[in-house]
């Protein structure tokens, strides 16, 4: 009969251990940043059915104060063969503007960087309102070939793009 009463006492040990780790990352511990890069075939600027994952690409995570070009945090990771890169950050930045950006390919057919379509902001405090346990997901963001491919306006015109404006 002691054994039962031990498996719930380690149970409980867990439980207690588990919620003492989600409390800590929540109160400002730390981050793990996650996303993906894809090579946009058609510089649509957004994924289509002949976008492809980016493997081996880098990506950076870069932090700076409002207003300010100074970097406080800057971080890099590779992605992986899915396209998707994953960075741990351990500390709380909310008076700052924190974005995953690229920067560099490891596909030279598909490696050009679009000003402002280079990145994807993600906000690295848990003053935020956001209840994720320390994940943070960015949008993901894409390298251009820099010639479109032939079929791309054929593509293209199958989406509602009637209403979309030339820039983002």
């Amino acid at each position: 009969m002691a054994q039962p009463k031990l498996t719930i006492l380690a149970a409980v040990a867990l439980a207690v251990l588990a919620l003492a780790s989600v409390a800590s990352a929540e109160q400002g511990g730390g981050f793990v940043v996650t996303g993906r890069v894809y090579c946009d075939p058609c510089r649509a600027g957004f994924e289509t059915n002949v976008s492809k994952s980016v493997p081996g690409a880098t990506v950076e995570v870069v932090c700076r104060q409002f207003g300010a070009s100074k970097e406080t945090l800057k971080a890099e990771a590779t992605t992986d063969e899915y396209g998707w890169y994953k960075l741990e950050i351990d500390q709380d930045h909310q008076d700052e503007i924190c974005e995953a950006v690229l920067a560099k390919s490891s596909d030279p057919a598909c490696a050009e960087v679009e000003e402002f379509r280079d990145r994807a902001r993600v906000p690295l405090t848990s003053n935020n309102g956001i209840k994720q346990q320390g994940v943070r997901y960015a949008n993901p963001i894409a390298f251009f070939r820099k010639d479109p491919l032939k079929e791309c306006g054929q593509i293209l015109s199958k989406y509602d793009l009637k209403d979309a404006t030339e820039t983002p």
